[in-house]
């Protein structure tokens, strides 16, 4: 067995952190500790908080190829602006000016094309570092952080993904919120996707986009209830209307609350949460197993 899971969300705020760290738990003490995290959200990576203990093993530098275009080679024709599709190249024929705008540049290779006069090299840039953890438990954190100002989410969170290896049985991805590209680029190459929601209307609302990005990416999911006892029941009618896998649902409770402020989250949970955790494991090895 050696699958990846994904545990996303609509929204921001529902606790998909929260039930990340404690799967990697209860998931690693399932399977001898063969399980690995990896935090995608990039801009935010916050799993870190949750391992008081955690030695940290290396720090490598993630980068991109930024293109370089040397005026004394340019004709300034600019067919390597026409190429960009992202508008990171201005041309001014007229006083001879060509600029690459590198927050802008996807790293494509277009423009080395479409130059037919060898003014376009590429040199390396920084967008963030990849960090990996031992922990007390599992096989490790591995973490993606995207430099301040840089755009390249997407591209960060491919490159921590990259870095892994395969000596684990599960790997779980812990996605940015949203349904946008560096959710996609998470969820892409996954086996199972975990969706994490609150009973609130914002929560069921930005859970329907989710569910319909899965499906248009045809994987396989199931929902957990996070913060189960707020709002209202409109999110259980739309799970039992739509026949979707209801993995579980974590009550909230004033103590898990306070257990969580104190980073003591993965330490003496209630016995609630305990038991509802290790319902949801059993379920996800389940479901995984019949695929």
């Amino acid at each position: 067995m050696n699958y990846k899971i994904a545990i996303a969300s609509g929204k921001g705020g529902t606790g998909k952190t929260t039930v990340s760290v404690n799967l990697y738990k209860y998931l690693s003490e399932a399977l001898n500790n063969s399980v690995r995290l990896i935090d995608c959200d990039v801009e935010e990576p916050n799993d870190l908080l949750f391992f008081n203990n955690a030695i940290q093993l290396n720090q490598t530098t993630a980068t991109q190829l930024i293109p370089h275009i040397n005026t004394d080679h340019c004709t300034f024709c600019g067919k390597c602006a026409e190429y960009c599709e992202f508008n990171a190249i201005s041309i001014i024929p007229s006083v001879k000016y060509a600029q690459v705008d590198a927050s802008l540049c996807h790293s494509c290779g277009a423009c080395s094309v479409a130059c037919q006069f060898d003014a376009i090299t590429e040199h390396e840039e920084a967008i963030g570092t990849i960090s990996e953890f031992e922990t007390s438990f599992g096989k490790g954190l591995t973490a993606g952080n995207l430099s301040i100002g840089s755009s390249m989410q997407t591209m960060m969170i491919s490159k921590t993904k990259a870095s892994l290896s395969n000596d684990q049985q599960i790997t779980l991805f812990d996605s940015p919120p949203g349904t946008s590209c560096p959710v996609v680029e998470t969820i892409a190459d996954t086996d199972y996707v975990i969706l994490v929601t609150e009973p609130t209307p914002f929560g069921l609302h930005d859970v329907q986009l989710m569910i319909e990005l899965v499906h248009n990416l045809s994987k396989p999911f199931g929902l957990i209830i996070n913060k189960a006892g707020l709002g209202n029941d409109e999110l259980k009618k739309y799970i039992q209307a739509n026949n979707i896998v209801l993995l579980g649902e974590i009550p909230f409770l004033k103590s898990y609350a306070a257990s969580y402020s104190t980073g003591n989250l993965l330490q003496n949970p209630p016995a609630e949460i305990d038991q509802e955790y290790r319902k949801i494991t059993s379920k996800i090895l389940q479901n995984l197993n019949q695929q």
